[in-house]
């Protein structure tokens, strides 16, 4: 860095190795000597010099505006219309102007649509912040430590060094600011520096997506929900199913995809089945609709069972982890710690919901399920099982595993994509055929009715486990056979006819 000496002339009395020193400092260079001649004389000089610098410094901390050059940090211009957001949207609007929120964290896992979410709600919101809105894309961040900088290049600050984060404090102290940060997942350990920023700065908003919650004082967590899906047993009415907003995105997509596409009494169930497939995810509807150049509905959902593959080819300008469902995916998964992947894998053999003791039997090693028997999924405590819930919560707070509302025991599901990724992921390890047969020995025992249970009233609460666990039985039966399982699988076969016919006579 410059320097600037000041050095007293004429000195008669210096000693002479001071002069020596004086003249070698300056042939190196960097140092620059002001004469004085008394200390008037200096203190003007002094007083000049920090006028500059700090007149410099002050110049250096505000937002680069060239001419005609772009806004640092400036909101995205979105390449299509959103899609039936508008509830969501005005619900964001409502918590910064209704409820004085001052950091909302939109959370859902990948390709649910939080950042177009967040930018939609930011332009409603803009005219209500005088020095506008920035927005911090943190994908490319590899660090929590260079979040700061990220924060200080969104606002267009020339700072750096160890000045940086008391500059961007300086800026926003007295601004009326909406920030955006976006995928705030990978650097959650910067979560304690966002609310430095907002104690700093009363006028500072924060909008932050995230696969998980930032977990600070003051935050309002905001899930995002996939798009509204066609309900089983309908899609044969064109008509009927522009309703949903998934089938509507799924269409506008594939009108740009393959002009002149149209929903008719022939495709109309594919399409209706094929976001259902895809659990209204927008990201992944978008993929799958680019396909109808080359696939008609039906064909295109025929390859949505051979895998996530046919769920590729996104457009070149989006992020690589957005090109593809997959990758979209492994991001979240990569961000796991190797005790919630090897969970996260396990539990894709559940299909449809799932309790903690279904979990912790099967999920958990040394777990005996001595349990499953008796037809209830409420165990005694272990540490087997609060590790379980620990991982698990871990695994809902990234928005990869779904709490399902009940008003008995919690029970859980991975959306159909995800449990998808998640059982690509359980092949590639050496656990896929024990984890399958301790699932299939669970549901087996859980189907025998106990004594209490084949008269009376416990009849019908047998017939309703046996319902709630319908999609697991099936695929439990599905497993048995396919490995050769049969004498398991007739017996299991029995209990579920037993289930059926019984209910008819239950239930009229």
């Amino acid at each position: 860095m410059p320097r600037l000496t000041y050095v007293k002339t004429p000195a008669p009395d210096r000693d002479p190795r001071l002069t020596e020193m004086l003249q070698r400092v300056q042939a190196d260079g960097g140092v620059a000597c002001q004469p004085f001649t008394n200390t008037a004389e200096l203190q003007r000089l002094v007083e000049n010099d920090l006028a500059v610098l700090l007149s410099e410094r002050f110049e250096m901390t505000q937002p680069r505006r060239g001419a005609g050059a772009p806004l640092a940090g400036a909101l995205p211009a979105p390449a299509t219309p959103l899609v039936d957001r508008e509830r969501e949207t005005a619900a964001v609007a409502d918590l910064v102007v209704g409820q004085g929120a001052r950091l909302i964290t939109l959370t859902g896992p990948g390709g649910v649509g939080k950042s177009r979410l967040a930018m939609e709600a930011a332009r409603g919101l803009g005219s209500r912040f005088a020095d506008g809105v920035r927005f911090v894309d943190l994908a490319p961040v590899q660090s929590a430590e260079f979040v700061p900088a990220a924060i200080a290049a969104g606002l267009g600050l020339n700072s750096s060094g160890g000045r940086l984060l008391g500059d961007v404090l300086s800026y926003l102290c007295p601004k009326r600011v909406l920030l955006i940060l976006d995928n705030f997942e990978q650097v959650a350990g910067a979560a304690p520096l966002i609310a430095e920023l907002l104690a700093a700065a009363p006028g500072l908003v924060v909008l932050a997506t995230s696969r998980s919650v930032l977990r600070i004082n003051g935050e309002h967590e905001f899930p995002v929900p996939p798009l509204a899906v066609p309900p089983t047993g309908t899609g044969r009415d064109p008509a009927g199913l522009r309703q949903y907003a998934a089938v509507r995105l799924f269409l506008d997509r594939a009108d740009a995809a393959a002009p002149g596409f149209a929903l008719n009494r022939h495709n109309a169930p594919a399409v209706a089945e094929i976001c259902r497939r895809l659990d209204g995810l927008p990201l992944a509807i978008e993929l799958a609709a680019a396909r109808i150049r080359l696939l008609p509905p039906r064909a295109l959902l025929a390859r949505l069972d051979q895998g996530m593959s046919v769920l590729a080819g996104g457009p070149r300008d989006l992020p690589e982890r957005q090109r593809t469902l997959r990758n979209t995916l492994e991001w979240s998964f990569n961000l796991l710690s190797a005790d919630e992947q090897r969970l996260f894998a396990r539990l894709g053999v559940f299909a449809g919901t799932f309790g903690l003791p279904a979990a912790q039997s099967i999920c958990t090693d040394g777990v005996s399920g001595s349990d499953a028997g008796t037809g209830a999924e409420a165990g005694a405590p272990s540490d087997a099982a609060g590790t379980l819930m620990e991982t698990l919560g871990s695994l809902v707070g990234s928005s990869l595993v779904r709490p399902e509302p009940t008003d008995d025991e919690p029970r859980f599901r991975l959306l159909d994509t995800i449990r998808q990724y998640a059982l690509e992921r359980l092949r590639e390890g050496d656990e896929w055929t024990r984890v399958h047969d301790r699932h299939a020995a669970y549901f087996l025992a859980l189907a025998e009715p106990t004594a209490t249970e084949l008269a009376g009233p416990g009849q019908l609460a047998w017939l309703n486990r046996m319902e709630i666990r319908h999609d697991n039985l099936a695929a439990a039966l599905s497993w048995l056979v396919d490995t050769g399982q049969t004498e398991s699988a007739g017996s299991m076969w029995r209990e579920a006819c037993r289930c059926r016919s019984q209910e008819v006579v239950e239930r009229g």
